[in-house]
């Protein structure tokens, strides 16, 4: 007889796991149907056979034993378990040991557990043979707790009596343990402190299954106090979006994440008060660390791209260009000995350092066009700069510098005529220029300035090549590092005016014959 009384639960067991495909992942079944994704599937509803238990302890002021709640099923029965799986029996122990139905001297009236709740993980193959091995976690729980606590309990165990409840191919076991063991609980509050949020959100996915409304409760506020990272900001947004729960208790959680349609709107704004805030700052360190943030918050991939515009940036750019003028204005009159001095020739550093940032952008944004005739036509600020020290003046060549980089590297799309002007305005301010350049800022890369303005001169017409070149061979011989070495440049035009020469063919022509019909 007991042969046959474990053959037909060994037949039982198998017959339930069969319909285990035609349930939704983590699903429940209570003989066996029991499934809260199913509940407005099933009709008629399922019904609960009383299941004489001999593991339910007979005697009411008894509690069931460690042992009698935990149960760990191998098939393969002649090898002790896993380590992984010896490590989740221990902290499911542990969960089970604090939990409120296993204190015999808990203070309570539920009496004897009338729910037999098992919870089984998935199947998983084992190191060798091809074998598997099934966890499963009974529990002694009582009817009245998991009605009054949770709408889906309360649903499938309206009949008094006993039942058995079946909770199949879970990927986490210590979870759905937990959860239970939480729905006893009377402060879940205290009882959530100091778990990770993956804990919670865990937490939450089971509770949320359950209907039970006072843990997804606890876990919302838990999650919309404690600090995220960026890594379980994106888990935390992913899995409310998944439970799809009631948008009124999810939106506290979610205002730190999900701007208003209006704010969105507003990044324009924002970017301009930062900015004018950012160039305008007295302390170095400090501005130059928020203008390497904020570039690099920019260059990040976007959904939609930021919509900074053209004019903003642009409007930046007069405005730094308005005030170098005006710094070096009050630089030429000031004598050399006085204190102020210094300081403007502090700004005019800054000032040419800020409209470096704003190009920057510009560059980046393939919009730096406008800058090039923009600057090029700054003939009063390049007057002014030559009657300042190269030693405070040669920050606002670092920006012909960029430009010509630009527009060598074809970044910077202009016609001839803008990219001759900008050298006829600029090109001997940086020749006067380099030696500082070079020697004051290690930023500065000598071979990519070299190779930008070589680039640049090349782009011209060889006419205006031969003029440029020739009078850097000369300057060059007088200066030496002092000047660009531009030589590769000046190779480049000597072969393309003595060497090949080449030659273009008159303007094609077209015979048209006509041929009798």
């Amino acid at each position: 007889m007991a042969s046959d009384s474990n053959t037909h639960h060994k037949s039982s067991r198998n017959q339930q796991q069969k319909l285990v495909s035609t349930m939704i992942k983590q699903g429940f079944i209570s003989d066996p149907f029991l499934s809260p994704s199913r509940l407005n599937s099933l009709s008629p509803p399922p019904t609960f056979r009383p299941v004489p238990s001999p593991t339910l302890s007979p005697n009411p002021n008894q509690s069931p034993t460690l042992f009698e709640m935990m149960s760990l099923e191998q098939v393969r029965e002649s090898k002790p378990p896993p380590d992984a799986h010896k490590k989740l029996q221990e902290r499911i122990a542990a969960i089970l040991s604090q939990s409120p139905f296993h204190n015999v001297n808990s203070d309570n009236n539920w009496g004897v557990g009338d729910v037999r709740l098992t919870i089984a993980a998935r199947d998983e193959e084992s190191d060798g043979g091809g074998e598997t091995l099934a966890f499963r976690v009974s529990m002694d729980l009582h009817r009245t707790v998991l009605a009054a606590k949770s709408r889906f309990f309360a649903e499938k165990l309206r009949r008094s009596g006993t039942h058995s409840v079946e909770i199949l191919e879970c990927d986490d076991v210590e979870v759905y343990v937990h959860a239970v063991v939480l729905i006893y609980c009377e402060d879940l509050k205290a009882k959530l402190m100091g778990m990770e949020v993956s804990k919670i959100l865990a937490l939450l996915q089971v509770f949320s299954a359950f209907l039970f409304d006072d843990g997804i409760i606890a876990c919302l506020e838990y999650l919309e106090a404690v600090p995220w990272s960026e890594k379980e900001e994106e888990r935390v947004v992913s899995h409310l979006n998944q439970l799809q729960l009631d948008g009124s208790r999810t939106d506290d959680v979610l205002q730190r994440v999900i701007a208003e349609p209006s704010t969105s709107s507003r990044v324009d704004d924002i970017f301009l008060k930062l900015s004018t805030g950012m160039l305008q700052a007295k302390n170095d360190k400090a501005r130059r660390e928020m203008k390497i943030l904020i570039s690099q918050l920019l260059r990040e991939e976007t959904v939609d791209k930021l919509e900074i515009s053209r004019e903003t940036l642009y409007h930046l750019c007069h405005r730094c260009l308005s005030s170098l003028v005006l710094c070096l204005s009050e630089a030429t009159c000031i004598d050399e000995s006085t204190q102020d001095r210094g300081i403007l020739m502090g700004e005019i550093a800054r000032e040419a350092d800020n409209i470096q940032w704003v190009v920057d952008i510009l560059i980046d944004r393939k919009i730096g066009d406008e800058f090039v005739k923009l600057w090029a036509e700054q003939k009063e600020l390049a007057i002014l700069h030559s009657k300042i020290p190269t030693m405070y003046r040669h920050e606002i060549s670092k920006i012909t510098a960029q430009l010509c980089i630009a527009i060598g590297r074809g970044h910077i799309l202009v016609p001839k005529d803008t990219r001759f002007s900008l050298l006829s305005t600029w090109l001997e301010a940086l020749y006067e220029d380099f030696g500082w350049m070079r020697r004051a800022s290690r930023a500065v890369d000598k071979k990519l300035v070299e190779e930008g303005l070589s680039q640049t001169i090349l782009t011209l017409p060889l006419p205006q090549q031969q003029s440029i070149l020739l009078n850097w061979f000369h300057r060059f011989l007088n200066r030496g590092d002092d000047c660009p070495n531009i030589q590769r440049a000046f190779e480049i035009w000597w072969r393309r005016a003595f060497v090949k020469q080449y030659l273009i063919g008159s303007q094609l022509q077209i015979t048209i014959c006509d041929y009798p019909n």
